[in-house]
């Protein structure tokens, strides 16, 4: 059934060649989002209590605790507004359009003051090269509405399809989730044991790489990876991995990154972009677990 729906052209269109200015305003406005769940939700294993998740209209925060009260913000992609809603029934509204991130982080903050919401968080984005502070950057404030929903439509296609993928697993693993940092939607697999601590790591790293793991996601690329793409690593690589022979056959490892990557482009030209992406997957993590001996008939399906 997902294949016969998912592979739609509509469920995986072209990503526009000039909205590379509309990506790296929004990336700047769901940074200032996730940087108030980040602030105020229990630190969870792994950061899991920072991402945002994929909804059918967009992305969301879920559940964020206030004291007595919560909240939750979600991006719409279809009405292109920002929402705020409370347990006490407060609901308010910010468009997305063309603005510079200095003017959308004081309207941003504004809202959350006017709903009883108090809330500092670090001004400085994280994970890209560059930072301007989000008050004082006036220079991204892109926003192409068709460019925005296309990336949500493809979104929708590989989380379902990552969801898919994750459902064959019993070991732990990580949900679907929206890493705002460095704008990617990843799931990641654990053998079930601690990772060799790694020289020099910073606290975050630290955490987020305790374990062994083995991880897929998609992000818009970037540095020599020009254009969108799928990526797939293990942590701590065993020896060997990057020779390891994985589908589809225009999958490549790029020793730059340590990683297997897909171009996007590849999977929506596919025949079935749906199985074209599991066989990614699921053969990247194969040559993973195998070569890294992890204990897969505990660990799977």
């Amino acid at each position: 059934m997902l294949q016969a729906v998912a592979d739609q052209p509509e469920c995986w269109p072209a990503l526009p060649q000039d909205a590379k200015d509309t990506y790296a305003t929004l990336h700047m406005w769901t940074q200032m989002v996730g940087k108030v769940r980040l602030k105020l939700a229990p630190l969870i294993n792994h950061w899991w209590n920072v991402p945002l998740y994929v909804t059918a209209r967009g992305l969301t925060t879920s559940r964020i605790p206030y004291g007595q009260r919560a909240f939750e913000l979600w991006f719409d992609f279809l009405r292109h507004e920002l929402v705020l809603e409370t347990s006490d029934g407060i609901i308010k509204t910010l468009p997305l359009a063309p603005r510079s991130v200095a003017e959308f982080y004081g309207e941003f903050m504004e809202m959350l003051g006017s709903a009883g919401i108090n809330v500092k968080i670090w001004r400085m984005p994280v994970e890209i090269a560059n930072p301007i502070a989000f008050d004082q950057d006036r220079v991204h404030g892109s926003y192409d509405a068709g460019a925005v929903e296309r990336l949500w439509r493809i979104l929708l296609s590989v989380d379902a399809v990552f969801g898919e993928f994750r459902s064959k697993f019993i070991g732990k693993c990580s949900p679907v989730h929206f890493f705002w940092g460095s704008f990617d939607l990843a799931v990641t697999r654990f053998s079930g044991r601690r990772a060799p601590e790694r020289p020099g790591a910073d606290a975050m790293t630290r955490e987020a790489y305790s374990h062994e793991v083995s991880s897929v996601g998609f992000w818009l690329g970037g540095g020599d990876v020009n254009g969108a793409a799928f990526y797939s690593y293990t942590v701590p690589e065993p020896q060997g991995f990057k020779d390891a022979p994985v589908r589809p056959n225009a999958a490549r490892y790029d020793k730059q990154l340590g990683e297997f990557l897909l171009m996007y482009e590849d999977v929506r030209k596919a025949e079935s972009p749906t199985a074209s992406l599991l066989e990614f997957c699921q053969s990247t993590y194969e040559a993973g677990a195998t070569l890294g001996n992890w204990d897969r008939s505990a660990l799977e399906r």
